[in-house]
């Protein structure tokens, strides 16, 4: 059986590195479900196993973790920090809930409280940034629940069937951080 020890821990989930072993029909079938994707940049390209495999490996050098269900060890999402500067130590945050038993459970809040600490009790990030569709109102209010603002509104940023979608910006800074968990 596989080491299924968790990376980052928390109360109902816990997060890990994915594996090329996580390349399963599941996750295969996340991708390519137009309820779960309807938001993914993915979403216009059928995936293949092969290109999940590829995605993965592509990510090595930046924290990417499954998230999975602590009762179960399912594999049920995944949650990407994408550093976007070294520098000015930004990131950005992106999150997929694959699973549509664990939707409207408070997953994907406690995804982003976890992974958001690490970045910045870990990495010394100093900004998170996340960008969601305005339609995805459950992406939005998991981000503000995790004490994450809206910081922006980019209008008619991206076209889905036909209609102009507008991309709602959220940001955390480490100070907003630190503050709200006194």
């Amino acid at each position: 059986m596989e080491n299924l020890t968790p990376f980052i821990q928390g109360k109902k989930i816990y997060l890990r590195e994915v594996r090329h072993s996580d390349v399963s029909d599941d996750y295969y079938n996340w991708l390519n479900d137009p309820e779960i994707n309807q938001y993914l940049e993915t979403r216009y390209i059928p995936q293949s196993k092969e290109m999940i495999s590829d995605f993965i490996h592509s990510k090595k050098s930046e924290p990417f973790f499954a998230i999975c269900c602590n009762n179960t060890h399912k594999h049920i999402g995944n949650i990407k920090l994408s550093i976007l500067n070294n520098i000015h130590r930004r990131a950005d945050l992106s999150l997929l809930i694959g699973d549509k038993n664990y939707w409207g459970k408070g997953i994907a809040t406690e995804s982003i409280c976890l992974t958001s600490d690490f970045a910045f009790s870990q990495l010394n990030i100093n900004k998170i940034q996340a960008g969601a569709y305005h339609l995805n109102i459950s992406s939005i209010k998991a981000f503000e629940k995790a004490g994450y603002q809206q910081e922006g509104l980019l209008k008619e940023f991206a076209f889905s069937k036909n209609q102009a979608l507008h991309l709602v910006y959220l940001g955390l800074t480490r100070t907003e951080y630190y503050s709200n968990k006194l």
